[in-house]
């Protein structure tokens, strides 16, 4: 007969296994707000996670507060769309959709190592109720890179993503991401990789 501890080892490792694999979802669940703005094929909730994590890391460092746990909130704001998929505004106009992903969360980490469990609650909640300055930055790297995507959309073709930038910018409270929007209004999207490749004349 195994010892519990044994059994609490296993059952652990394969809650993580299952939450890793329902983490890779997210792979295929289309950010929905961008079908309204006429893209057929949009990012990822993945590939939106993944720069927004990038990006809190960074202005966490520059604002001067816990860049981990800025990282973490922003990597996992949005992983209960691994159960109830992305929904746009005027979804969320007829559904208490927050409600619905607090819920989510929380069975989605229940069965977690209960140290893993316990932090992952607690910076959610930061998150959510924007109590911390490492929760204002991630809310600020959630933002700022929707908005770094829609100017990257507009210039590609996708006229419509440009109303992103009339209210968007509005709700940037870090110096960091302010002015980091200012430079994003400006960009030209191509020129980073054209300076990379280096054309030849």
């Amino acid at each position: 007969m195994k010892s519990p501890d044994k059994r609490k080892t296993k059952n652990n490792s394969l809650s993580a296994v299952n939450f890793f694999a329902e983490a890779g979802l997210l792979k295929k669940v289309k950010r929905s707000g961008w079908w309204v703005a006429g893209i057929k094929d949009p990012e990822s909730v993945a590939e939106h996670s993944f720069r927004c994590a990038i990006m809190a890391y960074y202005i966490a460092h520059t604002e001067g507060v816990d860049p981990y746990k800025s990282l973490v909130m922003a990597l996992f704001n949005d992983i209960h769309e691994a159960r109830i998929n992305d929904l746009h505004k005027m979804g969320h106009y007829y559904i208490d959709f927050k409600k619905a992903e607090t819920k989510v969360f929380m069975d989605q980490i229940k069965s977690l190592n209960p140290k893993v469990k316990s932090e992952m609650a607690l910076l959610r909640t930061a998150f959510e109720k924007q109590t911390t300055k490492e929760a204002i930055v991630a809310r600020d790297a959630d933002i700022l890179e929707c908005l770094l995507q829609a100017k990257e959309y507009y210039e590609n073709g996708h006229l419509k993503a440009k109303k992103f930038f009339q209210k968007a910018p509005d709700y940037l409270r870090t110096k960091t991401a302010q002015e980091m929007w200012r430079t994003i209004r400006n960009w030209d999207s191509s020129k980073w990789w054209e300076a990379v490749v280096k054309f030849e004349r």
